[in-house]
């Protein structure tokens, strides 16, 4: 017993190894493509952006991602996150905000990681993390493409409705040092994108079958009727008369005259039939000068004008409430972002009565001046917008309209939302059931898209939805309090900010978010299943 004592307390035997402590976790590989070269081009330059990469952007987005950064490899990463929606949700960030720094660089000088995204049980020590679900994490970034995510099938079917992304499947891979075919999906941070790529493939396979059927049908009649032809004009030849058979398609393509040019009012006689033919190849070029060009100009000389005359008519402005300007105070000391409570002077504009719907994304789609074709109902508002999805819309409906439409400043958000109050609410400081499309606030069914625009009540200066619905983006950079914000009601930006301030809150947020001074933020060229927009107007 008493060397079973000194076993249990560890005073005499061999010391018992620990079980090392193992977790299911998202696993994220990152890696840079063409690191060697790019180090051979510039190689202080070159790890200095890198550090930078990490430093600014991939270790805080995977903090506010709820995950954790376990290492950096000189070239790549890896992290764990508890959640494969936030893991997912983290390296699609990370990839556009890696395009969004490289647009200003010259191509051979772009950092593009490759990312792998695999669910797996795995060994976690203080600095690194082991097992086979990081093997494959790492293999499906080696396969992946640059500036591209690749996942498993373990955590496509975690996340496969729980975001608004699209997924190409690639098929089972064998990837080296894995025993099973690993299921492998490619994400498609555009939920269009899948749909425009099917599309795409279909319109390339079904152009290339109909070339290889006109091939064969030629091959064919050529076959068919090459040796008739051919026996035809060998049996004829001593006879003078049968000149007439190859003159046939001469005659018939003179009667059939180009669009351009008056059709002959007689049949041509016989005299023409006869000076005609030696000259017949130098109305060949003319009539195919002609013909060929006719069919394309007509086609872009008439869309040619239409994004600046018949735009400018056609499209459907939306509903605006024009409002006076004055002076309010603005935030709150309910948060620290919204601190300090400032007075702010607003000049008259004009605010969007509703949010942008559907519908009115679609106008711009279909003009070609958005990104995609939004899904959903018409009357709803439109969402999974980024910030510079929302600019290009403002943009284009600037253009199409003659009229400075824009953004809001934040400021202005705020001013309108109010209504005229200075409560939480513009109804008050108490919460009431029913007012705004949010989360658990009325007898509204949880769905996947708010309700249609102007279901609610609207404010006192006759705007819907200033508070859930959507979250809305507005002209501003995101600071995190007002410290050094302007007072005039202005946007307040910079050259180049990351991440743009958000307002209203959501149909998927509780109440608190649907405060009038209630702030928040989201990176920039990132689309989200809640974002919208609304639209101002200067005077």
């Amino acid at each position: 017993m008493a060397q079973i004592r000194d076993i249990k307390s560890g005073r005499t035997g061999d010391p018992q190894r620990e079980p090392m402590p193992r977790r299911l976790a998202a696993i994220v590989a990152g890696d840079i493509s063409g690191y060697s070269r790019l180090m051979q081009i510039d190689e202080e330059g070159t790890h200095n952006r890198v550090k930078r990469l990490e430093r600014d952007l991939i270790e805080p987005t995977i903090r506010e991602h709820h995950g954790r950064l376990v290492k950096t490899t000189g070239d790549g990463f890896i992290a764990i996150f508890d959640s494969p929606v936030e893991a997912v949700r983290s390296s699609i960030v990370i990839q556009q905000n890696v395009v969004g720094r490289n647009a200003s660089l010259p191509k051979h000088h772009w950092i593009e990681y490759r990312i792998g995204v695999n669910l797996g049980d795995v060994i976690i020590e203080t600095d690194d993390v082991y097992g086979d679900g990081v093997n494959i994490a790492t293999r499906l970034e080696g396969i992946a493409a640059p500036g591209e995510v690749y996942i498993s099938g373990g955590i496509y079917e975690q996340i496969k409705h729980k975001l608004v992304c699209g997924y190409e499947s690639l098929g089972d891979r064998k990837v080296k040092n894995i025993t099973d075919p690993v299921r492998v999906y490619r994400v498609l941070p555009d939920p269009s994108a899948l749909h425009e790529n099917r599309k795409r493939r279909e319109r390339i396979l079904t152009f290339l079958l109909i070339l290889a059927l006109l091939i064969i049908a030629g091959g064919t009649l050529w076959s068919l009727f090459a040796p008739a032809r051919k026996a035809t004009e060998q049996a004829s030849a001593p006879v003078s008369a049968p000149a007439e058979v190859p003159k046939a398609p001469t005659t018939v393509a003179r009667s059939s005259p180009p669009p351009s040019q008056p059709a002959p009012t007689a049949a041509p006689t016989q005299q023409q039939k006869v000076t005609q033919p030696e000259p017949s190849p130098e109305p060949s070029p003319p009539a195919a000068k002609l013909a060929a060009p006719l069919a394309p100009s007509a086609a872009p000389a008439v869309p040619e004008p239409l994004p600046t005359t018949q735009a400018a008519v056609s499209v459907r402005e939306p509903e605006m409430i024009s409002l006076r300007g004055g002076s309010f105070a603005m935030g709150s000391n309910e948060d620290v972002s919204e601190k300090p409570v400032r007075q702010v002077t607003i000049k008259p504009f004009a605010m969007g009565k509703f949010p942008v719907s559907v519908r009115e994304w679609n106008a711009c789609a279909a003009a070609k001046a958005c990104g995609f074709t939004a899904t959903g109902k018409d009357d709803a508002p439109v969402a999974n917008i980024s910030w510079s999805d929302a600019k290009q819309y403002v943009a284009w409906l600037a253009q199409a309209t003659r009229k400075p439409y824009r953004l809001p400043s934040e400021a202005e958000w705020e001013y309108a939302a109010r209504g005229g109050t200075q409560t939480r609410y513009w109804w008050g400081d108490q919460f009431q059931p029913g007012m705004v499309n949010c989360k658990n606030c009325a007898d509204i069914p949880a769905v996947d898209q708010p309700v249609k625009v102007g279901s609610l009540k609207p404010n006192p200066f006759g705007l819907f939805d200033m508070g859930g619905s959507v979250d809305q983006w507005v002209e501003d950079c995101w600071h995190k309090n007002y410290q050094g914000a302007p007072t005039d009601g202005s946007a307040w930006v910079e050259s180049e900010c990351p991440s743009h301030v958000m307002r209203s809150g959501s149909w998927r947020k509780d109440s608190n978010y649907a405060r009038a001074s209630n702030r928040g933020s989201y990176d920039t060229n990132v689309r989200y299943p809640t974002h919208g927009f609304r639209v101002a107007l200067s005077p």
